[in-house]
């Protein structure tokens, strides 16, 4: 089974920006790294990327800020960023401290989550969805097996950094493709050392 990660990330290393809310879920500035796979039409190596990107995978570990903006326990109906048809078409466990339908809510911390994805997702592997929180806790438990990050041309200068604290675990890249809008590096994940 194969763990990945494939996130959008600014030059300065942060893959959301600062002030996020329901109105910014990705921060100030935070959707302009993500104009690679939504404007259209597609570059041909965006197209790639993006492929790559929503590739069926079996099971999918995201933090509760990827599935909605309330913190502290839910008041309200909420059902993801993305409305009633959730983009997952494989079980997503969701860390969290609430319990919250209609994903799998796992209150024991990430290592639970991972496990419990990794049972649902068989051997069609696990993909760790975000956020950055989420990313750096796959990092440091050395479970990523392949991490694509998609670099845009921007500086957001602050925001969510995806590597803040995170120990080296060695990167090999494999493979890096480019368009005008994003530098596309799929990297080998593994432990220095």
């Amino acid at each position: 089974m194969t763990t990945t990660c494939h996130m959008s990330i600014s030059l300065d290393g942060y893959v959301a920006g600062p002030d996020q809310s329901l109105e910014s879920p990705l921060g100030a500035r935070g959707m302009e790294l993500h104009h690679w796979h939504l404007d259209e039409p597609l570059n041909e190596a965006d197209a790639r990327a993006r492929d790559l990107l929503l590739r069926p995978r079996g099971a999918y570990v995201m933090g509760r800020n990827m599935y909605g903006p309330v913190r502290g326990p839910w008041q309200e109906e909420w059902r993801g960023w993305w409305g009633d048809e959730p983009p997952y078409h494989a079980p997503v466990f969701v860390l969290t401290h609430h319990e919250h339908e209609p994903f799998h809510f796992v209150t024991e911390g990430f290592e639970a989550a991972y496990a419990r994805a990794s049972e649902a997702a068989g051997e069609r592997g696990v993909d760790i969805a975000g956020g950055a929180s989420t990313v750096r806790q796959a990092l440091a438990a050395g479970v990523i097996d392949e991490l694509v990050l998609d670099f845009a041309p921007v500086l957001l200068g602050a925001g969510e950094p995806l590597f803040e604290g995170v120990p080296d675990p060695g990167f090999e890249p494999v493979e890096v493709i480019h368009s005008p809008l994003a530098t596309h590096v799929r990297y080998r994940v593994g432990r220095l050392g």
